[in-house]
């Protein structure tokens, strides 16, 4: 199995933390063993700050993934590309989607592809599981934490149902499961018809989970009837991987070319 290290410095810039950078280079060196990947300790705001990072990295004999953040300098990127042959995307989290997609078509048909539309380089994409994104560019790898967050706020993904048949090339349902969720009136299993709710069940029989079944003593003590999503949140986690891996058998394989498609025009 694969590992790909996130150096963290997301999660410590939205907290405030600082990360020392000889520390984190250690760590490295001590689970070379078992990590395959490392992202180098990017400076979220300073495309100058993370070069500098990725050369003390370099200098301590390490050979970190380079990272170029949205709306940095293009010509960093263009360094990253010429010299390395796996870099990541980064500082993509906050920004909506409609704004996300132009950048992303420019830094792939541009700088990324050839003019064969083939990726010149690996490219991983931090903080991203939006499906269309996924799909629309050649990423090599990409990561993000939306699998565990949503199971550990009561949810699941499941992909949604056309012609009687999974449509894995569409945004996914997030069904909202738990059974100690207060509001069953949104996206809540609790609040479907019987119609949705067999196909719910449908997808986590297939997949060989259940909703589960609760009670609750006059202390709102919950009792454990049966085992399933909705109340064990470590199944949830389960559904969201088990999800997320067979989205995966549908991407294309790898590489293959992204060609930019334009609307409008005469010709």
């Amino acid at each position: 199995m694969d590992f790909f290290l996130d150096s963290g410095a997301f999660s410590a810039f939205t907290k405030g933390v600082e990360i020392n950078i000889i520390e984190y280079c250690n760590f490295i060196k001590e689970h070379l063993d078992i990590i395959t990947h490392y992202a180098v300790l990017d400076v979220i705001g300073s495309a100058e700050e993370t070069l500098k990072n990725q050369k003390i990295m370099e200098a301590e004999g390490l050979c970190p993934v380079p990272c170029f953040h949205y709306g940095e300098d293009y010509s960093y990127l263009s360094y990253y590309i010429d010299n390395y042959d796996y870099i990541a995307l980064g500082g993509m989290v906050p920004v909506h989607t409609n704004d996300l997609i132009p950048w992303l078509d420019t830094v792939f048909s541009k700088y990324i592809c050839d003019g064969k539309g083939f990726p010149k380089c690996k490219t991983h994409g931090f903080g991203l599981t939006t499906t269309n994104l996924m799909m629309r560019y050649p990423w090599y790898s990409v990561d993000s934490t939306s699998w565990v967050m949503t199971g550990r706020f009561g949810a699941i993904f499941m992909p949604r149902r056309k012609n009687e048949k999974w449509n894995w090339l569409t945004t996914p349902h997030k069904i909202n499961v738990s059974l100690r969720s207060p509001d069953i009136k949104t996206g809540h299993y609790m609040g479907m018809n019987d119609d949705e709710k067999q196909i719910v069940n449908k997808w986590l029989d297939e997949i060989g989970l259940c909703m589960g079944k609760s009670e609750y003593d006059e202390q709102n003590k919950e009792i454990i009837i049966e085992e399933g999503v909705g109340n064990i949140y470590q199944l949830r986690d389960k559904a969201n991987i088990i999800y997320f891996r067979e989205l995966e058998k549908h991407f294309k394989k790898y590489p293959w070319p992204f060609k930019l498609k334009h609307s409008g025009g005469l010709f």
